[in-house]
């Protein structure tokens, strides 16, 4: 997306995003209950944390009737957003919602989902142990623009990496990006930060530097976001489905769930190394990196937004009261804490 991608053609570029053949999880419909449909990125950790809400029943202790998607291309979540044939997303990276915003989607974040990068830069060549041998060498990443993509270039910036002498390749999801560095298809890439544990495992090394949940803690990297319309139609609705993804984070990072994050897991990859489920988990436990109290800080908008004008993605920072309305994290927070659903 450039500067010169005009506002219709932005909003046009959305709505036209359709959710074509997302994975689906439908929970049976209980006569009074509220639907919702949430739409989510893909990733081993987010089908993790999708699997743990369904077994642990935490929406429907809400009241709430879900219709959970996961969703590998963030564009068909906005495209699903601005539509209105979703109603959230909860835990989706959301760099994509300011320059929608600033070309005059009426969009707005409500909380954080993951407040840090769950990633880190791996290598599978012996010769690749810095940031700066990736010079001149194949970086495996999503499509120019995207999430990982984004995160990529600013880390390896961060530590003065000349990135026009760096040759990025698409190649997907982290966990394509990870299976294709394991291989040694790419000299470099992201995969999940929990891996970092395990990595001599699969044959691989932890770059110097490349931990992002360390080196980008600024960065916030999933959030929940909606339309101005689905805030003024379905306040309620969006409030309980806020508090329920406050319990999930409050219930993963809570020692005392270990047994419940391996049974969903398991359920999710049956055929991952008992290694794998524990290096996540103690990447959780270590990290802690989900916003238990859901609301965001200015600063953390405003860093991501400086990004994208340094990406040349959005023109101008946006005023926190543009992008974002805390309100509702506020209430769901409060819905959670007094404890009125179970």
């Amino acid at each position: 997306m450039t500067r010169r991608t005009s506002r219709r053609q932005f909003i046009a570029l959305a709505a036209g995003a359709a959710l074509a053949a997302p994975t689906q999880v439908r929970i049976a419909r209980g006569a009074n209950r509220a639907s919702v449909t949430v739409a989510n990125a893909s990733g081993s950790l987010n089908l993790t944390m999708a699997e743990l809400m369904r077994q642990e029943k935490l929406l429907e202790s809400f009241d709430l009737d879900p219709n959970i998607l996961t969703v590998a291309d963030g564009t068909r979540i906005l495209g699903g957003v601005v539509s209105g044939s979703v109603d959230l997303s909860t835990m989706s990276g959301f760099g994509q919602v300011f320059p929608a915003i600033e070309h005059g989607a009426r969009i707005k974040i409500l909380a954080g989902g993951a407040l840090l990068p769950v990633l880190a830069l791996f290598s599978a060549k012996p010769t690749v142990k810095l940031l700066k041998d990736l010079e001149g060498k194949t970086v495996g990443t999503g499509s120019v623009g995207a999430l990982i993509y984004q995160l990529t270039v600013t880390l390896l910036q961060k530590y003065g990496v000349d990135v026009s002498k760096v040759r990025f390749a698409s190649v997907g999801s982290s966990a394509d990006i990870f299976r294709a560095v394991a291989a040694g298809t790419v000299d470099a890439g992201a995969g999940d930060v929990g891996l970092i544990d395990n990595a001599v495992e699969h044959h691989v090394h932890l770059i110097e530097h490349g931990n992002m949940s360390t080196e980008l803690a600024d960065y916030t990297f999933q959030g929940a976001w909606t339309s101005d319309q689905k805030i003024a139609t379905g306040r309620a609705t969006l409030v309980r489905t806020l508090a329920a993804y406050a319990k999930l984070y409050r219930l993963v990072q809570n020692p005392d769930s270990k047994d419940a994050f391996f049974r969903a897991r398991r359920s999710i990859f049956p055929n991952a190394a008992v290694s794998d489920h524990q290096a996540l988990w103690n990447y959780i436990q270590t990290y802690k990196p989900f916003a238990v109290n859901l609301a965001l800080e200015p600063r953390r908008l405003q860093y991501m937004q400086t990004l994208n004008v340094g990406f040349k993605v959005q023109r101008d920072v946006l005023p926190f009261e543009r992008v974002a309305d805390m309100s509702l994290a506020a209430d769901a927070v409060k819905l959670l804490d007094a404890g009125t659903l179970k």
